[in-house]
């Protein structure tokens, strides 16, 4: 075989030199430890190496030193060579999946091999006899046609003579202990009269054959139950300290033996499992016929080697390898030598079509590791096109690893319609079987496949292990799985899921038509997932795949993920930006960056590689845990429905996000059970649930019959019997339906009451709307969910000026009603509302039982602070100081095309609860047209106070001509808490960009404390006299005890300050505490200014003594007002600290030198103990033309009380063609006690 091209790997140093003539033969491949795999099992792909995180990169170093230990003599070279041959002769003929070790193959490569052609056929004959001896009685004629892989030659009943002859001699490899050696040999006889293979067959031949029955689901559960949030990872034991191994593979002398596949390996070990090892080498001869090559990797100690995982990537032009044997030596412990025989193909095309394989190791050269046999019994339903035509794979999990994924496969036409198909698999002993992990790759033009049930015959242990299924494996059916872990014990276990997003880079050719698979490692590498196909997804230049895997595995957090393809389609190769893994159960989000292509003619020629997590990224986020969820729709004609079902839980701790339910399947039919896993955080115990769709449109209704919720954890279930219509046209008209929890954990359902709610619109012109109406109670207990109101039992046009408007809403107990939020959704012509009031009671109730939640404004886009949502609560008095305020900027990024015309909203959530979704609709900064490149918009939300918030998601409606978004950040202020957040977004939300969402959940990055402010609620009457209003910009200050406020500017969208009109304005400004005075003026601009004002009053919130109905006096939030009358000048209600005005002259001596004058306009602010006078303009004088040089001007300024005074401000506004102004000096006189 000519010299072929090795790839490089940047982690190899070092290369193979070639080996001469006489080392070729000395190199001949020893069959000491052959694997007869004639079963028609293949590997779905590449083996798992395990391991954790690591901290430094794996290296190989490729070494060209034949050292004395490597190299074994010619004689027994040759020897072994010609059994070598002969062995291979039995493998063609035999119809069962072994691994057969000869006592005379156990010597290693450090020994002579013998000489002469004629022992090799004689060893041969006898190893073909072997072979039959071993055979058991399960597998007869069926299993010789569905495991034979091509057999050549055909063995004579002699051979099997002799094979019991030799089987005495203690030459026959025994997987299964000593005593099974000799039932193996009365099997053999009693079966062989028998044409059946059935599995009661199996089970007569055995005699011993017990059906286990330990309950795995209850130990994995138990570990899910008993998880340590906080345990970290000990970097100071074993298995992190870097170790250097020496790999020494030898290949075989079969024709075609090279390869030009890149080689990995795998350590097994007692601290844990190494990541896969690219065994990397310059020299381009590695690998080739009949050559020993060695290289020298650091990794992981995983201390005393158990097994290891060799295989290649199925790369290059002759990628198939016949691997005779591999040495793996501790360099620091040179008499740490393990010895792994192969004597096997690893090929997609030759043998047992394996291209990974698992080697046992022994210190001892002379030792033949025992392999054992599973043989797996696969029972496709007799269910309408249930068969398949994919690959099926499947990969058993026990104590001891995992066999990696194997293709069953046994040259039949397997997997059809009510048929049961079996194979055998050789492994390594995996202990006691804990799961399996059943697939398909999704191929073919019938692809969907329902599984009944798969028996899992464990021949070593003489255990036979049942897995219950009865589920599709369908992209349209079910669940959309193809893919499923079963465990022991149970059919539907406690499933973690993982998130993973999948992010291909921008570069040039980035995409890829190959199947993309990847492996997720836990701890230490000790458990993974095993190979994940990650169907559906698009993988194109620059977009982001997201993937829901499930797994009977708790990994998180991973210590590494694996990720690769199969190298198949027109454009294989792809270049991988980076892995992102979030667990909902652990609530951690980990980023595995890539950044280099998986493509055999780019770079280092990798079709898969390791990723490490790059620590800095880490995220913790709000744990789930997952549930099961049953929806029965009633066998009614007509009860079935297409439209979208969304639902929301309510519990003592809370309440969910709102979901969607769907699962791929045609949901929601007539007389059906839909099943679907769902997230939910930690609640406590469940309360309600609601569900509802928004068809509104004939033929949508939808009769649901009930629904139960159980915690796949620990068991915990709830049930929600609803019996009745969500249908316009049925029931009540409604589509919404609450449902109280009933179960063994509910002493006593809440009840399921209607409330009345009036809905009272202004009677101002122009006061009502043709808008769609929404509202939502919040009680004590939770909340109704947003209703909206359609069907009014009193009115036919709704919401009309005038209009009390009745509607009922029926809802499980929310206790007593707290608050009411209300708004529309803006569309249509002139939907501005003014809403007068909400009055709600509970049906049946007195009308004094009435709680009613005044409002008072308008919902209007140009009128007030322009919001069309507001929350009311149940006082007049002040009611505007109940509410946060909440601004938040949201910066639109520099992407081309990332402004978007759709509707924004956010929902923010805290540690007191979480708002609902709220319309970012009118900003503070008027740009009008929001969210456009570059920009920043700033919006004020208003609802009650959440406390810290935790997360945001932000999201639009994908409306409009350019829906899509790039969202570069936001940022929220809170004043009221003296808090800054900040979010970084930087991203994509758009159906064709990146991974196609329209919203997302951000974290904050960081929380800045600010000034905190407090809330003050102004009310502004302007005179009913003639010419009272102005159209001047109105400004206020407000002094009190622990100082003053800015200046702040009193102005809304509406035309204010007109005569005979009270204003309210919320403001936030610092605590000044008690307060003694405001001061109000404007700035004279426009027409006629003039502004008769008749009072001022201002409120706050403190905390203070409140009697309750029928209780003690409680300690709460109440109501402090200050009333400021105009006339006569005074403090609030006339008393108080500095009460009453006095009146000031202020004396102002101007230079008597040359130019010393001055035009501009002079301002005076005068301070004393009691605060200060604010800028006052000095305007008129004695003097006609003021503040020329030598003059005196004379001014009055009437205040309140200032006490002594301490100092003065005094300044011009240098406006004047001449305004430098000379000053000498200010004199003031108090005219009260007469004091200069």
């Amino acid at each position: 075989m000519s010299p072929k091209k090795k790839k490089n790997n940047a982690k190899g140093s070092g290369g193979t030199e070639e080996v001469d003539d006489e080392s070729s033969e000395d190199q001949e491949p020893e069959p000491k430890t052959k694997s007869k795999r004639i079963t028609g099992t293949e590997d779905a792909g590449a083996g798992r190496g395990k391991k954790k995180k690591s901290k430094a990169p794996e290296e190989g170093y490729h070494s060209d030193t034949s050292e004395p230990d490597v190299r074994s003599s010619k004689k027994k070279g040759e020897n072994k060579g010609k059994l070598k041959k002969n062995k291979k002769k039995a493998k063609e003929d035999s119809d069962e999946e072994y691994e057969v070790r000869s006592s005379e193959s156990k010597s290693t490569d450090d020994e002579d091999h013998s000489d002469t052609i004629n022992n090799k056929k004689k060893r041969a004959e006898r190893l073909t006899e072997v072979i039959e001896a071993t055979r058991k009685g399960t597998k007869k004629k069926k299993d010789h046609q569905e495991n034979d892989m091509g057999s050549k030659d055909k063995k004579s009943k002699d051979d099997d003579k002799k094979s019991k002859k030799d089987k005495k001699e203690g030459e026959q490899p025994r997987e299964q202990g000593d005593e099974e050696g000799d039932s193996k040999k009365k099997k053999k006889k009693v079966k062989k009269g028998s044409g059946g293979d059935s599995d009661e067959d199996t089970k007569k031949g055995k005699g011993k054959k017990k059906k286990l029955v330990e309950n795995y689901v209850e130990i994995y559960e138990n570990e899910l139950r008993n998880y340590e949030p906080d345990t970290m990872e000990n970097y100071e034991d074993e298995y992190h300290k870097k170790k250097v191994y020496e790999v020494v593979t030898i290949t075989g002398d079969e024709r075609g033996a090279g390869t030009d596949a890149n080689v990995f390996i795998t350590l097994f070990g007692e601290y844990g499992i190494t990541p896969k090892v690219h065994l990397a080498s310059k020299s381009r001869t590695a690998f080739e016929k009949n050559k020993t090559d060695i290289f020298r990797i650091k990794t992981h100690n995983v201390g005393p080697l158990k097994k290891i995982r060799i295989e290649h990537d199925n790369t290059g032009l002759n990628a198939s390898w016949f691997l005779d044997r591999v040495m793996v030596t501790d360099i620091t412990r040179p008499q740490m030598r393990f010895y792994f025989t192969c004597n096997n193909w690893l090929s997609k095309v030759e043998g047992d079509n394996l291209f990974v394989r698992d080697l046992l190791g022994s210190l001892d050269p002379m030792d033949m590791p025992k392999y054992n046999k599973y043989v797996v019994s696969v029972f496709t339903a007799d269910v309408k096109g249930s068969g398949t035509d994919a690959d099926v794979f499947i990969n058993i999990f026990g104590e001891f690893g995992d066999t990696g994924e194997r293709r069953l496969d046994n040259k039949k036409d397997n997997f059809e319609k009510g048929t049961e198909d079996k194979f055998t698999l050789e492994a390594t002993h995996l202990g006691k079987i804990r799961k399996i992990t059943l697939g398909h790759n999704n191929k073919g033009s019938s692809a969907g496949w329902f599984v009944d049930k798969v028996l899992l015959d464990d021949m070593g242990n003489k255990s036979l292990y049942e897995f219950p299924i009865n589920r599709w494996f369908a992209i349209d059916e079910d669940d959309g799985k193809i893919q499923r872990d079963i465990l022991v014990g149970g059919s539907e276990p406690t499933g973690i899921v993982y998130h993973v997003q999948v992010v291909t880079g921008k570069v040039r050719g980035a995409g890829t038509n190959s199947n993309i698979h990847m492996l997720m490692h836990g701890s230490k590498g000790l458990k993974n997932s095993g190979k994940i196909f990650l169907q559906g997804g698009k993988f194109e230049r620059g977009l982001t795949d997201i993937f829901n895997v499930e797994i009977s595995a708790l990994l998180s957090p991973l210590s590494r993920v694996t990720i690769g393809h199969d190298n198949g389609g027109v454009n294989a190769g792809w270049y991988c930006e980076k892995i992102v893994v979030f667990c909902p159960f652990t609530g951690i989000e980990q980023t595995f960056p890539c950044s280099k292509w998986l493509d055999e003619d780019e770079g280092d020629g990798l079709i898969e590689r390791e990723l490490y997590e790059m620590v800095s990224l880490r995220q913790r986020k709000q744990k789930k845990q997952p549930w099961s969820l049953w929806i029965w729709t009633s066998d009614l004609p007509g009860a079935g429905t297409d439209a979208s079902v969304y639902f929301q839980i309510y519990g003592e701790k809370g309440k969910s996000d709102e979901m969607r339910l769907d699962n791929k399947a045609d949901n929601f039919e007539q007389g059906q059970l839909d099943k679907f896993m769902v997230e939910l955080p930690d609640l406590g115990k469940l309360t309600k649930f609601r569900i509802w769709h928004e068809k509104r449109s004939p033929f949508a209704g939808w009769h649901l019959s009930k629904a139960s919720l159980m915690k796949t954890l620990t068991k915990e279930k709830f049930k929600f019997p609803c019996e009745r219509w969500l249908d316009t046209n049925e029931d009540d008209n409604e589509l919404v339906r609450e449902l109280p929890a009933t179960g063994d954990l509910i002493a006593e359902p809440l009840p399921l009451i209607k409330y009345r709610v009036t809905v009272c619109t202004g009677k101002f012109g122009g006061s009502g709307t043709d808008a769609t109406v929404f509202l939502n109670l919040i009680g004590d207990l939770g909340d109704t969910g947003e209703r909206t109101l359609v069907n009014c039992k009193n009115n036919v046009n709704k919401f009309e000026k005038g209009n009390m408007d009745e509607f009922i809403i029926e809802a499980v107990s929310i206790g007593q009603v707290r608050r009411v939020r209300i708004g529309h959704d803006g569309r249509g012509g002139g939907c501005g509302w003014y809403l007068e009031k909400v009055m709600v009671r509970e049906e049946g109730q007195a009308e004094s039982q009435v709680v009613e939640f005044p409002c008072g404004r308008w919902l209007d886009q140009n009128e007030d602070d322009g919001q069309i949502v507001r929350e009311l609560v149940p006082f007049s008095d002040g009611q505007r100081l109940y509410n946060v305020s909440y601004h938040v900027s949201v910066k639109t990024g520099s992407v081309s095309g990332g402004s978007s015309n759709s509707t924004v909203f956010v929902k923010l959530y805290g540690e007191k609860g979480d708002t609902s979704k709220m319309m970012l609709v009118v900003s503070d900064n008027n740009l009008r047209n929001y969210f456009e490149v570059g920009r920043v918009d700033v919006f004020t939300v208003e609802t009650f106070d959440i406390g810290q918030i935790n997360r945001l998601m932000i999201g639009h409606n994908n409306e409009g001509m350019n829906a899509g978004w790039f969202l570069d950040s936001v940022q929220i202020i809170v004043p009221s808490n003296g808090s800054q957040y900040m979010f970084p977004s930087h991203r994509w939300l758009c159906k064709d960009e990146a991974d196609g969402k329209t919203e997302v959940e951000i974290y904050p990055s960081e929380i800045l404390d600010i000034k905190q402010l407090m809330n003050y609620e102004i009310t502004v009457v302007t005179g009913d006299v003639s010419f009272a209003g102005t159209n001047a910009n109105v400004f206020i200050q407000i002094y009190g005890d622990k100082g003053k406020t800015e200046v702040i500017t009193l102005a809304s969208r509406s035309n204010n300050y007109e005569r005979a009109t009270t204003e309210i304005f919320k403001i936030e400004a610092s605590d000044v505490g008690k307060i003694f005075k405001v001061r109000i003026g404007h700035d004279g601009v426009g027409i006629g200014s003039g502004w008769f004002l008749e009072k001022v009053d201002i409120k706050h919130l403190i905390m203070g003594m409140e009697e309750e109905e029928e209780t003690e006096e409680v300690m709460q939030e109440i109501v402090q007002m200050y009333a400021f009358p105009l006339l006569p000048l005074a403090g609030p209600g006339g008393g108080g600290r500095g009460a009453g005005e006095n009146t000031y002259e202020v004396c102002v001596f101007t230079g008597d030198m040359l130019g010393a004058g001055t035009d501009a306009n002079v301002y005076i602010n005068i301070y004393g103990e009691n605060g200060d006078t604010g800028q006052r303009l000095l305007r008129k004088s004695g003097n006609l033309n003021k503040f020329e040089a030598g003059q005196e001007d004379v001014f009055t300024i009437t205040a309140i009380e200032l006490g002594p005074l301490r100092k003065l401000r005094i300044r011009q506004d240098n406006t004047a063609s001449y305004s430098s102004w000379y000053l000498d000096r200010v004199e003031i006189v108090d005219t009260k006690d007469d004091t200069t």
